[in-house]
């Protein structure tokens, strides 16, 4: 078979991109180096490997990675109805049996009429042939080394640390300032969480004895002096961080007139000011340690997390600036790249991110050019993230979770409780209102009223004379 476009990689992102190029009529070649040569994070031949059973995470709609899920199986993501079919019990969570999952993905593409699979391992890009790259985070070296030669840098982004998100209306602001070192920049560029010595001291106590998570045998505990975990800075002595990333020098609290002992600056990491980054606070913690610790911080204690703290090897691309808005190379337009090595993170946002590119790409193969989705849909926050528009200006391209900053504000009015689900409602009618206008096939969606419903309130409980509680009607 003459293939009309090439996708390396057996990945998620790469099997959805080719399910989706497939099912618009298009032939297939589908790359994956297994079985001749493993990366070091899998452990079978298999195609669409998950390394958890509960990698896919939650199923609730009123999480942006739930609703990424919705939008998927509406537009008949092989990945999400393979998962559907093979869920396991797991509460809110997307929970699958692993082997009939990776199973059930192998046998749609090898019965597919428009897709071949064959066994390859490529080390440099095509000269002229319609290429998807999905080769994930731990793309072999030679390949590696070719894509940064076509790009023209010096290597691709290796990303070593990533410090915690938190959704600025967690923040509490009645102890957190806003101010800048000295008055610098606008004066007010950060916002600040000042802490006593006491606290001080309790949150340094609490970090040297949080529970880290365990290196890969493929990760050597060498960083960067950039880039240290904030555990191993601290240990360097108990003084260090004041002297680092949590030195007060240059504010002044508003609250009290005085200069804290230690602060824990937050930078505005998108442009809504919808999300905040924990500055200098790279950390191997683990996921449950890091929101047990980072809340003892003075106005973190209800800090919901966009996301945690990470320390890990990770490829991938100055996309923002080495991609179009069709995921093609802007200095070579036969290559797109899809999923992880574009910058998102996770696996349903990768196998996203190839069922989003797959569609842009058999629309352009096929002179029936297609647009990515709304910025108020899942897919179109995440096609967002890769081309740099929900961030600012200055931010370097890091990656990420689908998460609900990376989505445009509610309007004004709409309350607190109420967000979540009218930014639901605006996605279901806009991803439909979108696939119609470039007539591509999409289902009702899967989301019901009763998820959509709020929590029953809580009733008060009032004391008795004699002390105990009863409801309050």
């Amino acid at each position: 078979m003459q293939a009309d476009i090439t996708v390396i990689g057996g990945g998620l992102a790469g099997c959805e991109a080719a399910w989706q190029l497939a099912n618009k009529g298009l032939k297939v070649e589908l790359l994956e180096m297994n079985p001749l040569q493993r990366t070091p994070a899998q452990q079978s031949d298999k195609l669409a490997e998950l390394v958890c059973s509960n990698s896919l995470r939650s199923k609730n709609p009123l999480n942006a990675v739930g609703l990424i899920k919705d939008e998927m199986m509406r537009l008949n993501s092989l990945i999400i109805h393979s998962a559907m079919q093979h869920a396991v019990p797991a509460g809110d969570a997307l929970a699958v049996d692993r082997e009939g999952f990776s199973s059930a993905i192998a046998l749609a593409i090898e019965e597919h009429p428009q897709i071949i699979r064959r066994s390859a391992v490529v080390c440099a890009l095509p000269e002229s042939k319609e290429t998807i790259v999905a080769t994930g985070p731990l793309t072999h070296d030679e390949l590696a080394l070719h894509i940064a030669e076509v790009t023209g840098r010096e290597r691709l982004y290796f990303y070593d640390a990533i410090a915690p998100i938190v959704s600025a209306e967690s923040l509490d602001h009645s102890v957190i300032f806003a101010a800048s070192r000295y008055g610098k920049g606008d004066g007010s560029d950060y916002l600040n969480c000042p802490l006593t010595k006491e606290q001080y001291y309790d949150f340094i106590n609490e970090l040297l004895n949080g529970e880290c998570m365990p290196l890969h045998s493929f990760e050597e505990p060498k960083y960067f002096q950039g880039c240290q975990p904030i555990e191993v800075i601290a240990a360097q002595g108990p003084e260090s961080l004041r002297f680092g990333a949590m030195k007060p020098v240059g504010l002044t609290n508003p609250h009290t007139g005085k200069r804290p002992y230690a602060v824990v600056q937050l930078r505005q990491e998108d442009r809504y000011g919808q999300a905040f980054n924990l500055v200098g606070f790279q950390t191997k913690l683990k996921y449950p340690e890091q929101e047990r610790i980072f809340r003892m911080i003075p106005g973190l204690e209800k800090a919901q997390f966009i996301r945690k703290g990470a320390i890990h090897r990770n490829t991938y691309l100055d996309s923002p600036n080495l991609l179009d808005s069709h995921m093609r190379l802007r200095n070579k337009t036969n290559i797109r790249f899809a999923g992880q090595i574009t910058g998102v993170e996770g696996y349903v946002e990768s196998a996203a991110h190839g069922l989003l590119t797959g569609l842009l790409a058999a629309g352009d193969l096929q002179a029936n050019q297609v647009e990515a989705p709304p910025a108020d849909t899942a897919l179109g926050a995440l096609w967002r993230h890769v081309t740099g528009e929900h961030k600012l200006n200055d931010r370097p391209h890091e990656p990420h979770n689908v998460n609900w900053a990376m989505f445009p504000p509610t309007p004004q009015g709409v309350s607190k409780g109420e967000r979540k689900r009218y930014r639901v409602l605006r996605a279901i009618d806009s991803l439909e209102q979108w696939a119609i206008s470039f007539r591509l096939d999409i289902a009702a969606s899967t989301i019901t009223g009763e998820q959509l419903a709020p929590p029953p309130k809580r009733k008060r409980r009032r004391k008795t004379e004699e002390g105990k509680t009863q409801p309050a009607y």
